[in-house]
């Protein structure tokens, strides 16, 4: 970091925080499970599957192997909660079958049973996901995965796999994955958003069981540093204009190294999505959200979850009775930015249920230290809010008794933030984990304002109403006890708000279901 090139003319933020009390002790095992992402109780996560809101309850279905911390056989994991905060797992919800394993889909409401598979008069839930089937990949076939779909009657707890599976044959490619479904109205019709090798490929149907191809999408378009994954189709008002966002997963090539969620901006008339321009942006500039996709069914806001870690190293990070988390559930919306329209991240409301009670740092107490007691925080989690004069550099250190530190700052002159994770904690498992990653600032305006996200083992910057992400896991063995903020000018920062988060997700975790 180059904290030795900066002049701090006395202007630093030095706070201690001392201990929230948690009514369960997590084993020293488990020292780097977060405190309020998702995480499984045990073994192996990745992407977030089926997300719905339905009859007042958020479901995450998500990627899961329950025989081991690697990937493994596909199954559908499952977990609810009425908050987004606080989550219950569930018993899994979809096992691998003769058809193969269970990778990415969706879930969706089939409101006016479209697919005639509801009972008593009760539309069904559908998911709909990609069938992997090991054997024809073994025989060097090409067709090794194709869409299925499976119903559930009582809500989402119990699912039944379609007799007529699979639903929707692969035409002899490679990759064939990830299926996204949407209601499109104009058409009166399903839109299948489906993942196919370096592109995306658009399907139809009317029932959810009988598709046909619309158009095809990104081959000479966007990042090919990888394959196309996970993608998502949205639509979004901006001053009364409806625009479109495709999110495009991709392993690797990400901005920062391994993978990383790209988006297009643009228009869908039903049939072909037509992209405003050929720029390449990114969701997320840091290294640790992937895959990320939308929950269906919550009316006009439009909210997104990623799995919270990067096939660079997701099967070597230095968690033992589980892998994986989730990111933080972020509402998304077009903001402008330098002109130009973004796809913007920020944190649903629903934080407020683990929110402590804000402090408000006066200006002029900055030039000195201030008293612990007036934090009452050392677990490690919390939220910073402040504006900064873009004009000027500053870093926000944080810091253990183990001399570990991330480093979250900005760069005036090359207009860039960035989070160094260099010197963060654990880092030897990976020869690429511990370096710096580096973020464009889009907006240009003359004031930042920032928010930055801290659990027990991530930091999650929103700068600039979300206009710039980033993400990054960080495995330190004690908490970040300490934050400092320098910068050159003592006039930088203002309004500087820090607020303790409460553990939301230790008792959901570790206690049996």
């Amino acid at each position: 970091m180059d904290k030795i090139k900066y002049t701090i003319a006395g202007c630093f933020l030095l706070l201690s925080l001392t201990a929230f009390s948690q009514t369960t002790e997590l084993p020293p095992t488990e020292l780097y499970r977060p405190q309020f992402h998702f995480t499984p109780r045990e073994h192996w996560m990745n992407d977030p599957n089926g997300l719905i809101f339905y009859k007042g309850q958020y479901h995450i279905f998500y990627q899961y192997y329950p025989g081991g911390t690697v990937w493994g056989p596909m199954h559908w994991g499952h977990a609810t909660s009425t908050d987004l905060f606080h989550w219950k797992e569930q018993p899994i919800a979809l096992y691998p079958d003769s058809l193969g394993y269970i990778f990415s889909g969706s879930a969706v409401l089939d409101a006016a049973n479209s697919t005639g598979l509801g009972k008593d008069g009760k539309p069904p839930l559908v998911a709909i996901f990609t069938y992997h089937n090991m054997d024809r990949e073994k025989a060097k076939r090409n067709d090794f995965q194709y869409q299925g779909i499976a119903f559930s009657h009582d809500d989402g707890k119990t699912w039944i796999k379609y007799s007529g599976n699979p639903v929707l044959n692969n035409p002899g490619i490679t990759d064939f994955r990830d299926p996204k479904l949407s209601w499109y109205a104009p058409g009166k019709k399903w839109i299948m958003t489906l993942a196919t090798k370096d592109r995306i490929t658009f399907y139809a149907s009317p029932d959810l069981k009988n598709w046909h191809k619309l158009s095809e999408f990104g081959k000479v378009l966007g990042a090919h540093g990888g394959v196309w994954e996970c993608p998502d189709l949205l639509p979004f008002e901006y001053k009364g204009k409806k625009i479109w966002a495709l999110l495009v997963s991709i392993n690797p090539g990400g901005p920062n190294g391994g993978s990383a969620t790209q988006y297009f901006l643009g228009d869908f008339d039903g049939t072909n999505f037509i992209p405003t321009d050929t720029a390449t942006r990114w969701i997320d500039y840091g290294t640790d959200n992937y895959a990320g996709v939308s929950f269906f069914n919550t009316g006009k806001r439009t909210i997104f979850l990623g799995w919270m870690s990067n096939w660079q190293y997701a099967q070597q990070v230095p968690t033992e009775k589980w892998r994986s988390a989730m990111t933080l559930p972020r509402n998304l919306s077009i903001q402008s930015a330098g002109g130009k329209l973004v796809l913007a991240s920020t944190p649903v409301e629903e934080m407020k249920v683990i929110k402590g009670t804000t402090l408000n740092i006066p200006d002029n107490s900055w030039k000195k230290d201030l008293p612990a007691t007036h934090l009452k925080n050392t677990s490690g989690s919390f939220q910073l809010d402040f504006t900064a004069n873009a004009a000027e550099d500053f870093v926000i250190l944080l810091s253990n008794d183990d001399a570990r530190e991330v480093l979250i700052g900005y760069r005036a002159k090359t207009r860039e933030y960035y989070i160094d994770r260099s010197n963060s904690g654990e880092t030897s498992f990976e020869k690429g984990f511990g370096k710096k990653h580096l973020a464009p600032r889009l907006s240009t305006e003359k004031t930042i304002d920032l928010t930055l996200v801290v659990d027990k083992a991530s930091v999650e910057l929103f700068a600039d109403k979300g206009c710039t992400v980033m993400t990054d896991i960080v495995f330190p063995k004690k908490p970040y006890t300490n934050l400092r903020i320098e910068t050159t000018s003592p006039a930088t920062i203002r309004q500087v708000k820090y607020t303790p988060l409460k553990p939301s997700m230790v008792s959901a975790s570790l206690i049996p279901q």
